[in-house]
């Protein structure tokens, strides 16, 4: 008797540990899908989309041009103007929300 209830005691352990494992997984799981979406958002705010009518390739390509482009000797510079860029436009979209708010 008492070694079954030590064998059920270890399989409820094991099942417990199954499901955090699993928990954090999924966590995890969520975490990168909510970052892709966020992503993608982006790469359609910019406009992108709409400019290449929805082609893949030319993003892509776009993309990897970006990415060779801080990589290259002109990274840390390209990374300032387009960070500088991008925080301009975040802070007029949100000046134009509350704005829009207050009439």
């Amino acid at each position: 008797m008492a070694l079954r209830r030590n064998r059920a005691a270890f399989n409820r352990r094991q099942a417990a540990l199954a499901r955090n494992d699993m928990r954090t997984w999924q966590v995890e799981r969520r975490k990168r899908t909510r970052q892709l979406i966020e992503l993608g958002g982006l790469v359609v705010k910019a406009g992108i989309v709409d400019l290449t009518n929805d082609d893949r390739a030319t993003i892509y390509g776009a993309l990897l041009w970006i990415s060779a482009k801080l990589q290259s000797d002109e990274g840390e510079h390209a990374r300032d103007l387009w960070g500088s860029k991008g925080r301009q436009a975040f802070d007029a979209e949100r000046r134009e929300e509350r704005m829009g708010r207050r009439t």
